[in-house]
């Protein structure tokens, strides 16, 4: 039977990274996994006590297709204490992990043949469900000069460019540079795809991890905008698969019809394990903590490895970081990597088809010690390439 085009969807470059680590943990060699962005430690304890609980006591069926009325109630709460505005309740829609959620916004914004710009590099999973649904997506390169994100002068370029455009993607935090778009870009993108009459789409599943200022949510500045968040990246909920979005009300209920034919309900177990998520702060901050200890390993010892060019890691936990010097061939050279030291990190091209042959992105989610010991690795590694 033939593949439809959609089935030949583009890999998820750092899954097959993640699958080569494995099977060399099978065989029997240490692997340092740095290549997947998830937290190498468990739920939080309030988490796991909720869902405990759940397990003796409910029935765990379907809920509704938005989420359960308390954990959309909560979220809610968060933007008030976190952000300071005030979200109904209404306009959340708890969903299968942020994943989930993009697909929703995605075919809830946009019919096929629009156009959708992103920045590059970007996550790869926004231009392989977009190009899923015959969307065009406008990849736009982003470099030092902007912090890695997209500004109106460049979204404005790429319309002209490609003959106008239907929707905008801005992560803030980014994957894979970690930068966070400032609070007077964020606005003048939002007052600028108002203007335009752009769909502004806000990946903010990193909200939480910064180092700095926190991010402005695009929710504050413009009811309009598609808000994308996750229990997966700060809550360190990943394999839960439960997320949520900030619905415009006038797609509410599109959204709501779509999750009811795609998902029925996000996992009721993690829905009810979630709403725990935000009694947790103490313990998810000193996650935190750890992850800047372990930013500033990295940082450190880059220099060692001839690396002195790297989008600023203002938050998630990234370092998204140039090896020309070294390569310009990034998955030989991971693959390399992998092989020789154990030490596992994700070729640049899954983020930039057109530059990302010079990059690799390096996580930072695993424990401290790892962290050492894997630089120390790349350090000798990278000595005998140059060499």
């Amino acid at each position: 039977m033939p593949l439809s085009h959609r089935g030949q969807i583009p890999a998820f470059v750092v899954m097959e990274v993640a699958k080569a680590a494995v099977e060399l943990e099978r065989a029997g060699r240490r692997v340092f996994h740095m290549e997947v962005g998830q937290p190498s430690t468990p739920a939080p304890a309030t988490v796991r006590a909720a869902a405990a609980r759940a397990l003796e006591k409910d029935i765990l069926g379907y809920t509704l297709a938005t989420g359960v009325p308390k954990l959309r109630a909560r979220i809610a709460e968060h933007y008030r204490q976190v952000h300071g505005i005030e979200i109904s309740p209404e306009r959340i829609v708890v969903t299968t992990g942020s994943s989930g959620g993009f697909l929703l916004a995605f075919l809830a914004a946009f019919d096929g043949r629009a156009k959708v710009a992103i920045a590059a590099p970007g996550y790869p999973c926004y231009r392989n469900i977009l190009g899923a649904l015959d969307v065009e997506v406008i990849a736009v390169p982003c470099g030092p000069e902007t912090h890695y994100q997209l500004t109106p002068a460049l979204i404005e370029e790429a319309a002209r460019l490609h003959g106008g455009l239907d929707g905008v993607i801005v992560a803030s935090p980014s994957n894979p540079t970690g930068s966070i778009i400032d609070a007077a870009t964020m606005k003048a993108l939002a007052d600028y795809c108002r203007a335009a009459n752009l769909t502004l789409i806000s990946d903010e599943i990193y909200q939480g991890l910064q180092y700095g200022e926190a991010p402005v949510s695009a929710a504050a500045l413009d009811e309009n905008a598609i808000v994308l968040n996750s229990f997966s990246k700060y809550f360190s909920m990943t394999g839960w698969r439960i997320g949520w979005m900030v619905v415009p009300p006038d797609l509410l209920r599109g959204v709501e019809r779509l999750a009811q034919n795609f998902f029925i309900s996000a996992p009721t177990l993690s829905q009810l394990g979630a709403i725990a998520a935000f009694d947790a702060t103490e313990e998810l901050d000193g996650h935190l903590r750890r992850y800047r200890d372990n930013r500033d390993l990295v940082l450190a010892a880059l220099p060692a490895l001839g690396i002195n060019q790297f989008a600023p890691p203002d938050g998630a936990f990234y370092v998204y970081a140039d090896v020309s010097h070294l390569t310009d061939d990034s998955v030989r050279f991971c693959s390399d990597l992998l092989a020789a030291t154990g030490v596992a990190v994700t070729p640049g091209v899954d983020f930039d088809r057109e530059r990302g042959h010079r990059t690799v992105r390096i996580s930072y989610a695993t424990d401290t010690a790892s962290v050492a010991e894997a630089m120390e690795r790349m350090k000798a590694f990278c000595a005998e390439t140059v060499g």
